[in-house]
């Protein structure tokens, strides 16, 4: 991670900490929202600080949706681990902590932009740059609506909020019906999409550019284009597959970005922001306060880190790569090998179990576990080619199964496998599983796939050699709202169904 590039920026409630424009951090003190914008700098400093509540996004992706998946069976050897619940589908994860972060970092993140789009509206005029204000606000456009998605993508309906509220005016604010929360967040991605730039002078890299915006919003677009499964979210069945397959056309057509020749490359800590980047977290190590990533140790066991002779990450034991999973990539596919650790052995003794080791390069371990110097990619090219494959198989025009199959070929190549003719849904479907793997978005695929219902179930019977797992309910597509939530004021909110 270079020193000149976004770095992210820990940052109090009230934006007491900031940032220059490219993220280095300058300490504030005594300052208010009433009187911290006062020059042009401090709305970049209060946008780097919505950028701030990026940081656990990784980790989230680790832990509600990988571990969710079957991906993972993450049932521990070294007594309970808060990813068990989530893993086997226990109804009482109301408290669990994985669950109360995504609700409360996602929010903190939406308040942060809220205050800096008032402040902008109340004190814009002090910012003289041409085009300046308009970006900034569309960074935090874009910013509030990447938070609102993901949690829809976790809870269903949740309430909309377009402003900095006090905590008594948030109490008086219930859950939005799910279409009113996907009108909110496709505003903002198309006032970004339209606002933001194309790219950034190096200093500013990492900041959301107009194709990270038009990524979003296809995503936004197939996900509600998702089957109901009679519950509240996240699908609505809007068959909005072409509107998404229009935006995915453009970002192709930008020529802005391009497939690696090699996998590794892709997540190399040495060639950070690469073609394949279309929007990453970005960190930085060596800082105080620590801004470096935390996802890396989340992957792997501490015994494996001592067994290559590094620091000690966390305590952790395994959560195991599933045997479906492994099973799933043919012999000669690099991806396997570049993605899971399949084995080691520690002070003499043989570790079978395999677990994901991407994003994690040995010789880069670092002395303090939440200071990894490594970005996470949140959208990437590879993605965004293959969703437009998935949109052409929905039957979408815009695209041919000839072009279906170079897409797939295309990334079946790079992995050393042979092509596939003809390519269909369940195939695509599989090769995301093994292209995407550990990066979060299994969980996501199957719940808009529709085969959420029939692949979870047929996968808990297959690989649940221990029965720790439930049986599995259309109902746990979506988390359970915090139990933080509903004690605060009893009644202002009603838990999803199933728990």
């Amino acid at each position: 991670m270079k020193k000149s590039s976004l770095f992210l920026c820990i940052a109090l409630p009230l934006l007491l900490v900031s940032c220059s424009d490219d993220l280095n951090q300058v300490p504030i003190s005594a300052a208010t929202t009433s009187t911290f914008y006062s020059q042009p700098n401090d709305f970049i400093q209060a946008v780097n600080a919505v950028y701030s509540d990026l940081r656990t996004y990784p980790d989230r992706q680790l832990n509600l949706s990988e571990t969710r998946s079957d991906n993972l069976y993450a049932v521990s050897d070294g007594g309970v681990r808060d990813w068990e619940g989530i893993n086997s589908f226990q109804k009482t994860i109301a408290s669990n902590p994985y669950v109360t972060e995504a609700w409360a970092t996602n929010f903190n993140g939406i308040y942060r932009a809220n205050v800096l789009l008032d402040q902008l509206k109340t004190n814009g005029a002090i910012i003289t740059t041409a085009g300046l204000r308009t970006r900034l606000e569309a960074e935090a456009r874009f910013l509030r609506a990447f938070f609102y998605f993901d949690l829809v993508r976790w809870f269903g309906k949740v309430p909309v909020i377009d402003r900095p509220v006090v905590a008594s005016q948030a109490l008086t604010i219930p859950r939005s019906p799910l279409a009113d929360v996907y009108t909110f967040i496709q505003s903002d991605l198309e006032f970004a999409a339209t606002n933001l730039p194309d790219t950034y002078a190096a200093a500013d890299r990492g900041r959301a550019t107009r194709w990270a915006a038009k990524t979003a919003l296809a995503l936004v677009h197939m996900t509600r284009s998702g089957p109901t499964y009679d519950i509240e979210g996240p699908g609505l069945g809007l068959n909005e597959w072409d509107k998404a397959l229009t935006l995915l056309n453009e970002i192709i057509a930008s020529g802005k970005f391009s497939v690696l020749p090699n996998y590794s490359d892709i997540f190399s800590y040495t060639n950070e922001n690469n073609a394949e980047v279309i929007f990453d977290v970005q960190y930085a190590t060596g800082l105080s306060p620590v801004v470096g990533s935390t996802f890396a140790w989340l992957l792997a066991p501490d015994t494996w880190f001592q067994a290559n002779g590094k620091p000690v990450q966390g305590g952790l034991s395994i959560r195991p790569v599933s045997n479906d999973l492994l099973k799933s990539y043919e012999a000669a596919d690099i991806r396997k090998a570049f993605s899971i650790q399949t084995g080691y052995t520690f002070n003499g003794v043989a570790e079978t179990q395999s677990f994901f080791k991407k994003y994690v390069d040995l010789t880069k371990v670092p002395a303090n576990r939440v200071d990894w110097p490594i970005n996470f990619i949140v959208y990437r090219y590879t993605d965004v080619l293959m969703l437009k494959a998935e949109c052409i198989l929905r039957g979408k025009t815009g695209g041919t199964q000839a072009d279906v199959d170079a897409i797939v070929n295309q990334v079946r190549a790079r992995a050393k496998v042979p092509a596939f003719t003809n390519v269909t849904f369940d195939q695509l479907l599989q090769e995301r599983r093994k292209e995407f793997a550990a990066e979060g978005l299994r969980w996501h695929d199957l719940v808009r796939s529709g085969q959420i219902t029939t692949i979870i179930p047929a996968w808990i019977a297959a690989d649940d050699v221990q029965k720790r797992m439930l049986p599995f309910q259309k109902d746990y597509i979506l988390y359970p709202i915090p139990q933080t939530e509903l004690d605060v004021k009893p009644g202002l909110y009603t838990q999803n169904a199933g728990y």
